[in-house]
């Protein structure tokens, strides 16, 4: 099938693109789209992630589960909205614990693009999602596309994997700890932040590996 990613992705996940549930997940989504209903995100951004970080230049690793779905925020990034849509209370967290962190003054804007840009795979393990209806496209085929970019991001090395939340650290099967580094906690959500999300120093913690490993830290 003629998949429109970033080359790297796309010679290296080339498999995937033939097998019999990518080509079901394929109809299904191009049929929602058709449908009249609004999917989020816009059919061009669907693999934003990949074609803003290409897979040489991946450095960390953050999972999020499905896209935003209200108008306006899902762009392709997890956790990342497009202004002038407000900072969504999860990302609100992310920056409170990257100024705890860092010391970094609060940050005004949702737009993760800079991150992306800097090798930080922003990977939501459902890429399509139905106007106001959270997981709609779950259990459709993304999960397991999703699982074989996780596989093929495990073949390299050195590597820091930010998994906050259950479903996320569910994707640490696939990678060696003893190669890369795997920092866990609870998702930052506004319903599980406060047990244990913050103060746990996860982005100085990345930047620290990244330096040893002679990696250009993340300016976050």
């Amino acid at each position: 099938m003629n998949v429109k990613i970033e080359d790297s992705w796309k010679n290296a996940l080339a498999s995937e693109f033939d097998k019999d549930y990518f080509i079901k997940l394929t109809d299904f989504v191009r049929n929602e789209y058709l449908s009249g209903k609004a999917i989020y995100p816009a059919p061009a951004n669907i693999f934003n992630a990949f074609n803003l970080c290409p897979l040489d230049k991946v450095k960390v690793v953050i999972i999020g589960q499905d896209p935003y779905h209200e108008p306006g925020q899902a762009h392709g990034l997890c956790f990342s909205v497009l202004p002038p849509t407000p900072i969504p209370p999860s990302l609100v967290n992310i920056y409170k614990e990257i100024q705890n962190d860092l010391g970094r003054p609060s940050i005004t804007y949702g737009d993760l693009t800079e991150w992306a840009k800097q090798g930080v795979l922003l990977l939501n393990a459902t890429l399509t999602v139905q106007a106001h209806l959270a997981a709609s496209h779950t259990g459709k085929g993304w999960e397991l596309f999703t699982d074989a970019v996780i596989r093929t991001v495990a073949t390299r090395e050195n590597i820091v994997y930010l998994l906050w939340g259950a479903y996320a650290q569910k994707k640490a099967e696939f990678v060696n700890p003893e190669k890369n580094l795997i920092l866990k906690s609870v998702h930052p959500s506004p319903l599980s932040a406060s047990r244990g999300f913050f103060c746990f120093h996860h982005f100085s913690r990345t930047n620290q590996y990244l330096i040893e490993h002679g990696k250009t830290p993340i300016n976050w």
